[in-house]
C-alpha cells in the first residue's frame, strides 16, 4: 500500500512536468518515463516528502542531460562525416566540438548528485543511482526479449 501511494504521488509529480505529447513516439516515451519513475520510488523508498522536494529536481537534471545528450549525437554525426570527408580542418573543429559537448554532459551528471542530496539522505541518492543501472539493465533485458532482469 505504501509503496502504490508513493508511485502515485511520483507519477503526479512526473506528469505536472511533462509537456503535452502528441503521436506514439511521445506516448511511449512518456509511458517509460513514467514507469521509470515507478520503479526508482520503489527503489529509492522515498517519502512524500521527499518525492515532493525530489523530483521536480530530477526532471529538470533529466531534461539537461537529455539536452546534452542530443548535442553529443549531433557533434558525433558532425565529426563522422568530417573524416569521411578527409578535412583536416574540419575534423579538427568538429573533434573540438564533440569534446566540448561530452564535457558538458559530464559536467550535468557530475553536478546532479549534489542537487539530488540537498532534498535527500546520501543513502537514497546512492539508492537512486542503482536504481537507475537496474532499470536500464532490465529494460535491455526486454528488448533483448530475456523478460525482466533481477539484478
Amino acid at each position: 500500500m505504501k509503496n502504490i501511494l508513493f508511485t502515485i504521488i511520483a507519477l503526479t509529480c512526473f506528469s505536472m512536468t511533462m509537456n503535452a505529447n502528441t503521436g506514439w513516439e511521445n506516448e511511449w516515451k512518456e509511458r517509460f518515463k513514467s514507469e521509470k519513475i515507478a520503479f526508482l520510488t520503489m527503489e529509492m523508498n522515498i517519502t512524500p516528502a521527499e518525492a515532493q522536494a525530489f523530483w521536480p529536481i530530477y526532471n529538470e537534471i533529466e531534461q539537461k542531460k537529455d539536452e546534452a545528450l542530443v548535442q553529443v549525437i549531433k557533434t558525433y554525426k558532425e565529426l563522422n562525416a568530417a573524416v569521411e570527408s578527409n578535412n583536416q580542418k574540419e575534423i579538427e573543429k568538429c573533434l573540438a566540438a564533440y569534446l566540448k559537448a561530452q564535457e558538458t554532459l559530464n559536467e550535468v551528471e557530475n553536478s546532479a548528485a549534489e542537487k539530488y542530496k540537498s532534498v535527500l539522505p546520501v543513502e537514497k541518492v546512492a539508492k537512486l543511482y542503482i536504481g537507475e543501472e537496474k532499470f536500464r539493465r532490465q529494460n535491455i533485458r526486454k528488448l533483448q526479449g530475456g523478460g525482466q532482469a533481477n539484478k
